[in-house]
């Protein structure tokens, strides 16, 4: 049991998903804020929390919360994260870290003078396998990477009759499904291959650029517009499909695509590593297995078993083999990790989980496939 006190802002998809990780981590958690006294006081209730909190000042008084977790749509992360971080919060941040590299400049800034702990939530990481993948990675067993070959795929905006705030990029960027679901593509990559992008080279397309947006709105997955609801167009300017070819630091290649609009993919996504020695693949709708492939001999399934696995992947795995574990136990995982850095009182060296600076790195990977996709042209990440 964890003696910090957590609060969240966000009231939407993710916001309750946290509250939950939280609570199962041995959190307290105290309260959370939505867009309205009303929202918050509803999702209070509906959480099991005591407060619902009535603006962003009332949860920044409630000197109770040690840490404030951020999950409001993505125009609002910057001036929570810094109005947070300045009241003497600790933060953790949904992706992205900000609008602009700006923007995460000036947190990742702030958050080393505040001397806080600040993450953003890239919990694809945190899937057993994953780890694993990583531990394996740096310990030779797959030799240099080659090359490496991905995919993020949902279909959740496949009509067009589909909305949400995302696709606006006044509310969300103007990079939506790259920036939306690649980047935990991009960050569990790096994380795996442990080099970092160095130059993209990208080609984005928008299927819809008129989407019919329900009057009243309409929740994160919620499915298909209600037949009798009034819509309105309204131009779209954000990609639902994008490439990417990716060089890394150490010399190997991969490729991504990502896609709002494949029809019977929920959420689902994939990498394949060639290594000089052995190659892996693996898959977020199948996260318990790993396949590894060989040249001289067969093919192997590793499934995740804390028997079965290394120290990284084992500390990641609460229940035995078989008994799976899946999507929110990566919040759980992560927030365990930011959690017991926090206790320990070493909020930034070598920290495990995943920091301001990675936001502010897919930031730039961002702003630089979006300036690749428009100059139709390789672009170095970071210039």
């Amino acid at each position: 049991m964890s003696y910090l006190n957590a609060a969240v802002i966000g009231t939407g998809f993710i916001g309750p998903i946290h509250v939950e990780a939280l609570q199962r981590a041995g959190v307290t958690v105290t309260g959370i804020l939505g867009s309205s006294p009303e929202k918050s006081r509803a999702a209070a209730v509906a959480v099991g929390v005591p407060i619902g909190y009535e603006s962003v000042d009332h949860l920044l008084s409630d000197s109770s919360v040690d840490v404030v977790h951020i999950t409001s749509p993505n125009r609002f992360h910057f001036d929570q994260a810094k109005e947070s971080l300045r009241a003497g919060k600790h933060v953790l941040c949904e992706k992205p870290l900000a609008m602009d590299s700006r923007e995460s400049t000036e947190l990742v800034r702030l958050a080393k003078e505040t001397g806080r702990a600040a993450g953003v939530n890239y919990n694809i990481r945190y899937y057993p396998l994953c780890l694993e993948s990583s531990q394996r990675m740096r310990d030779g067993q797959l030799g240099e990477l080659l090359h490496i070959t991905g995919s993020y795929a949902q279909d959740w905006l496949f009509h067009k009759t589909d909305f949400n705030w995302r696709v606006l990029s006044d509310d969300g960027g103007p990079l939506r499904a790259v920036a939306d679901i690649g980047t935990h593509w991009l960050d569990l990559i790096q994380f795996i291959v442990g080099q970092p992008i160095t130059s993209v080279c990208a080609d984005l397309s928008t299927i819809y650029p008129v989407r019919q947006r329900p009057i009243g709105g309409i929740e994160t997955f919620s499915g298909k517009v209600d037949e009798n609801q009034s819509v309105e167009s309204i131009n779209v300017d954000t990609e639902d499909y994008g490439a990417v070819m990716l060089r890394f630091a150490g010399g190997g290649k991969g490729v991504l695509w990502v896609s709002q609009v494949t029809a019977g993919r929920k959420n689902c996504l994939r990498f394949e590593l060639a290594g000089s020695r052995e190659a892996i693949h693996w898959s977020s709708e199948v996260p318990n297995e790993l396949c590894i492939g060989h040249r001289d001999r067969p093919n192997e399934k590793l499934i995740r078993d804390p028997a079965l696995v290394g120290s990284r992947a084992r500390d990641a795995i609460s229940y035995p083999g078989g008994h799976n574990e899946g999507f929110s136990d990566t919040f759980k995982q992560l927030f365990r990790d930011f959690y017991a850095q926090i206790e320990s009182g070493d909020y930034h060296s070598s920290a495990t989980y995943p920091t301001f600076d990675d936001g502010h790195h897919e930031i730039l990977m961002c702003e630089a496939i979006l300036r690749s996709h428009r100059q139709q042209c390789w672009v170095n990440v970071g210039e």
